[in-house]
């Protein structure tokens, strides 16, 4: 027998011992990556709800005359029609960060106009606590669905 022919199995081995380590330390972060990604959705649904807020609430401050209105649908945020220049209350209509499938669920008041938006998603936050985002406060919820970003008015 040559000496090659035989390291040939110990290379096998090896290789084996390598990639079993691999899958075990997969193993071990797996989970803390898991919920690092959904932390990451969170946060980004908050801070995506803000800017609806932001941008529903500037529609309706910046309504000519006196009667202040809220937007018929999203898109009105995008290019507000109602002056003669063009006026934009939000870049994009950005999506869902925990249900990038679905669209934003609506809050409407009595005349059909959107005073804020909300999650469909059905999943339970990491949050367990009331959030105070300086423009609304989400009271602790069960589901995402449960968080509802709408402007507050000032009476």
């Amino acid at each position: 027998m040559r000496r090659g022919e035989r390291q040939q199995g110990f290379t096998l081995v090896a290789v084996l011992v390598l990639l079993a380590l691999c899958m075990l330390g997969l193993a071990v972060v797996g989970p803390q990556w898991s919920q690092q990604v959904r932390r990451e959705r969170e946060q980004e649904l908050l801070r995506i709800g803000v800017l609806y807020v932001q941008a529903i609430a500037e529609y309706r401050a910046t309504s000519p005359g006196s009667l202040k209105q809220y937007p018929l649908k999203l898109q009105d945020l995008l290019v507000d029609t109602r002056f003669v220049g063009t006026a934009r209350h939000l870049r994009e209509l950005y999506a869902d960060p925990v249900n990038p499938k679905q669209p934003w669920g609506l809050v409407q008041n009595e005349d059909g106009r959107i005073t804020g938006v909300y999650s469909l998603s059905e999943e339970a936050p990491l949050a367990e606590r009331a959030i105070d985002l300086g423009t609304t406060v989400l009271a602790p919820a069960k589901h995402y669905s449960d968080w509802k970003f709408i402007v507050k008015t000032k009476s």
